[in-house]
């Protein structure tokens, strides 16, 4: 596994700082770790794997793609990117908070998860709340956070929300960024952390296949630096090795356009792959989940 303990954790450092993609896959031989190179798989157990797709890194069965780690903890950066924050500022109802974190030296952190209770990998169902007429999804670089409270690693996020929620008002942040299958991470960690942009796509698509949305940005247009981000996150703060840090976003699809189940969330990042998830209802995933409690 990718993120267990201090001796895992050092396996994301290459020497020479040669870049390198990880992921994690559950087969036959149970759940182990592996690395992509040129599009093919090298699993530690099962050795060589030829994905069916090798954007999303699909893989044949009798495998399958898990989340590049299991983070203990989850946290989210808002309003890091001018886009964010203009959408901030339209769609609520007190305006001046989110021109303020823009401009400020304290950036907005809050945390979205912890023990994987509320995130998802690859191709499993991301949720939206059944109490809100407008859900988003927010596509983010998520930064795993190192033994050393160094940046170890990048990959993809989807930090699901609620915009009616959070736009009536501040406060009701975690309501709206906190419930079943809101966050999903993947389909790989890349490391070493350079500091070249990362370029940022994403699709939404029909239950038919339609595109609804498409866009693209790059982290050249974060306000806020990676390490500045999570410098301020340990501030005080005990959050334990392995934990992920997303950016927050800079890609906002019209007013018009809500989540519905049976869409699909695609985003991508090169270098990293394609990070797709079905859109269901939250209830649905909760009650799926207390089933099997």
């Amino acid at each position: 596994m990718l993120v267990l303990d201090g001796r895992d954790l050092r396996h994301l450092r290459r020497p020479g700082g040669l870049l390198v993609l990880r992921i994690r896959l559950r087969g036959p031989n149970g759940v182990e770790g592996g690395t992509v190179e040129d599009g093919v798989v090298h699993a530690e157990r099962s050795g060589r794997i030829e994905p069916i797709d090798s954007d999303r890194l699909t893989l044949p069965e009798p495998y399958e793609l898990l989340r590049p780690v299991d983070p203990p903890e989850v946290w989210c950066a808002g309003v890091t990117y001018e886009r964010s924050r203009d959408a901030r500022v339209e769609e609520s109802a007190v305006q001046d908070v989110y021109t303020l974190v823009y401009e400020a030296e304290r950036p907005e952190l809050f945390l979205k998860d912890a023990g994987c209770r509320r995130t998802v990998g690859p191709g499993e169902p991301i949720g939206v709340r059944s109490d809100s007429s407008w859900n988003v999804p927010e596509p983010e670089i998520g930064l795993v956070v190192g033994l050393d409270r160094e940046i170890i690693g990048v990959t993809i996020g989807n930090d699901v929300s609620s915009r009616e929620i959070e736009g009536a008002n501040p406060l009701y942040l975690p309501q709206a960024k906190v419930y079943a299958g809101a966050c999903a991470l993947g389909p790989a960690v890349l490391s070493p952390v350079t500091d070249e942009p990362l370029e940022i796509r994403m699709r939404i698509l029909s239950d038919t296949g339609h595109e609804l949305f498409s866009g693209e940005t790059s982290t050249a247009r974060m306000k806020r630096t990676f390490e500045d981000l999570v410098a301020f996150l340990l501030r005080e703060n005990p959050v334990p090795p392995g934990s992920v840090l997303l950016t927050g976003t800079g890609l906002v699809p019209p007013d018009e356009l809500t989540l519905e189940p049976g869409q699909l969330v695609e985003i991508e990042v090169p270098g990293i792959g394609i990070l797709a998830n079905p859109v269901v209802s939250a209830v649905s995933i909760l009650e799926r989940s207390l089933a099997h409690v």
